[in-house]
């Protein structure tokens, strides 16, 4: 059985494995990475021989980097993502190409309705009842959105926010606010089998899921990187934020919003948030706009999703899809009974 995994900005590790009684019975390991001296590839292996097919790529990598010696130099790949390489060659980690992703294009909605769909389509993907799924949000009203864990005092000012007719809602993920008006924005969801980042911590599985659109970004000219724990910026600054929200049954939901033309005015109208947090965000002074999706590009909005899709559809099996209306039906209970809820909304008042 082979098993492969690119490690973020490094090098390819991959692996062939074979099993006898639940055990890892040989394991042989390539890849172009670098490691010195040659003698601690037999080392790397003799790690993980004779280790139970059920060990995790945490456990493996603590066998690996408890066998070498301190003056090895393991250079583009780590001991975890050899464990990660031996977890999917056996079937319980995967990978992107192990997929077929449903795709939905972006539909016009009440952006509250967004938010619970987040919750709804993760737990159809966890079930089963769905594949992988990649959507794009499109919205017809104004909303700030706020991370899991964020006070609403000191985040929003609601009078100000009424007086814009602007609505707050709490999403599932944590992470900083999102200020949303129809058009200023770039907003994706990414539902996935938590198999896909099996082996890889928070911080890992960011860098590893935002992989896709760093090659899309770089389609409509922006050469962006990542910036831990989950920001995506350019050479201008900051242009993107990503949450995440792991769930039990087996799924993660990960969400990233994309700044394309905002109203830096409104929004610090709205949000409590200093100077200094947004200068960041591009913008120095009162009057200028978030724009760096926009100013970067020259592009419009929706060509900038579409070239997104494109991307995407090129490089991963897709299948385009829609919602449901058992989906619909179940995302706008949850927006009655919880997500316009005062009780989720204020539970941090």
């Amino acid at each position: 059985m082979r098993g492969e995994y690119k490690v973020p900005d490094g090098k390819l590790v991959a692996v062939d494995v074979e099993v006898e009684d639940e055990q890892l019975a040989k394991v042989s390991l390539f890849g172009d990475f670098f490691l010195e001296p040659d003698e601690a590839l037999e080392d790397i292996v003799a790690a993980v021989t004779g280790m139970p097919t059920t060990a995790s790529a945490d456990t493996l990598g603590k066998a690996i980097a408890d066998a070498l010696d301190d003056d090895v130099s393991m250079i583009g790949f780590t001991p975890e993502s050899v464990g990660i390489a031996i977890r999917r060659a056996l079937g319980h980690a995967t990978t992107w190409h192990d997929h077929t992703f449903d795709v939905i294009e972006p539909v016009s909605l009440d952006p509250a309705l967004h938010v619970a769909l987040d919750e709804v389509i993760t737990r159809e993907v966890a079930s089963g009842n769905r594949p992988p799924t990649l959507r794009f949000w499109d919205w017809n009203a104004p909303l700030v959105v706020l991370g899991s864990f964020q006070s609403v005092r000191n985040e929003v000012d609601e009078e100000a926010a009424a007086r814009h007719g602007i609505g707050v809602v709490r999403r599932i993920s944590g992470g900083g606010a999102m200020f949303m008006e129809p058009g200023n924005c770039i907003t994706y969801s990414l539902s996935v089998p938590t198999s896909l980042v099996d082996g890889l911590s928070f911080e890992r599985s960011y860098a590893f899921l935002d992989q896709w659109v760093m090659g899309a970004l770089a389609d409509v000219g922006i050469k962006a990187r990542y910036v831990p724990l989950n920001d995506i910026a350019s050479e201008h600054g900051k242009i993107a934020g990503a949450a995440q929200k792991r769930f039990a049954a087996g799924a993660v939901l990960h969400h990233v919003t994309m700044a394309y033309d905002i109203d830096v005015d409104k929004m610090t109208d709205v949000l409590r948030i200093g100077r200094e947090k947004i200068s960041d965000k591009g913008i120095t002074s009162s009057g200028k706009r978030v724009d760096p999706m926009r100013s970067q590009t020259g592009m419009t909005r929706d060509d900038i999703i579409a070239a997104f899709l494109t991307h995407f559809r090129t490089h991963y099996n897709t299948h385009t899809s829609a919602y449901t209306d058992t989906e619909l039906t179940a995302a706008r209970d949850l927006v009655d009974t919880k997500f316009t809820n005062p009780e989720w909304t204020y539970r941090v008042p």
